[in-house]
């Protein structure tokens, strides 16, 4: 998890899920805080902590070990701050691999899947990989898609609190994703997000020709949307908070104030300034005073 500015005093937030209220006071007790603020029932703040990098070891290890997440930082971050929230479809805004599901429909998910983890871990192009995905799926039948919509798309944990919270408090949502337009349309309706940018499937006769329309949303596309959005509405890619799982949403992640890598492969935790790998997408808002 890449920190900023790191100084000698730092403060930690602790969370987790369940009943972890025990678990949180032992991993606080070992950073010695000046203070400590409860946020909720499942998240506290360990203030004015005295940093080190084998103080930070230490928590992470211990933190882990107890299936807490610990996020550091310089001062406090308020929601005011931020008036974007951008987000990836595929494993962060939702829990499975669009991609993946609909190639089970062909028989051909294993094969599928690899080339995606491959992707997301940075091994390969994601243009290319994507354009090598797709083309397996010739030939599907387009109601295929609605099955998967139907049957297996789930919000991942946490979703619905987060996205509740930040529209309450006024910032816009953008989805902008790898994957494809017939997802991100219908979650755009159902969830009232503002903004969304994905791959088109083209479609003739009622199946899957295999090809993508128009350019692909690749990594560089997808920092660029959040750039566009950004200027559309009058504010700084800074004021941006940014969230994703893969490799290809490094670039995006990159140029935002605040960058989430949820759940995600070890290559995009350790360049984000915050890491959920246990509690939900809501574990953004201890984040935010």
């Amino acid at each position: 998890m890449k920190m900023k500015n790191a100084k000698n005093t730092m403060n930690l937030v602790l969370q987790g899920l369940d009943d972890c209220k025990a678990r949180l006071e032992r991993i606080a007790a070992l950073t010695a805080p000046k203070n400590i603020t409860w946020l909720n029932e499942r998240a506290l703040r360990c203030e004015g902590i005295t940093f080190s990098p084998a103080l930070r070891q230490t928590i992470e290890v211990a933190a882990q070990a107890a299936q807490l997440d610990a996020t550091y930082s310089i001062g406090m971050h308020k929601m005011s701050e931020f008036k974007l929230v951008a987000m990836d479809m595929d494993s962060t805004l939702i829990t499975i691999e669009c991609i993946d599901e609909i190639a089970d429909m062909q028989g051909l998910k294993p094969q599928v899947s690899e080339i995606t983890e491959a992707a997301m871990r940075g091994e390969l192009d994601f243009s290319e990989s994507l354009k090598r995905r797709v083309a397996l799926l010739e030939g599907l039948e387009a109601s295929a898609l609605e099955r998967v919509y139907e049957e297996r798309l789930q919000l991942s944990p946490g979703a619905e609190t987060m996205l509740k919270a930040v529209q309450q408090a006024g910032l816009k949502t953008l989805l902008v994703s790898g994957g494809f337009t017939y997802f991100t349309s219908r979650l755009k309706e159902r969830l009232g997000l503002d903004y969304t940018h994905a791959n088109e499937l083209e479609i003739v006769n009622g199946r899957l020709t295999g090809r993508v329309v128009g350019g692909i949303v690749d990594a560089e596309e997808k920092k660029r949307t959040v750039e566009r959005v950004c200027a559309e509405l009058d504010i700084s890619p800074s004021q941006a908070i940014v969230m994703g799982d893969g490799a290809n949403d490094l670039k995006m992640m990159s140029i935002s104030g605040m960058s989430v890598a949820f759940r995600a492969k070890p290559v995009v935790r350790e360049q984000a300034n915050v890491a959920l790998n246990f509690v939900g997408l809501d574990g953004i808002l201890p984040l935010l005073t």
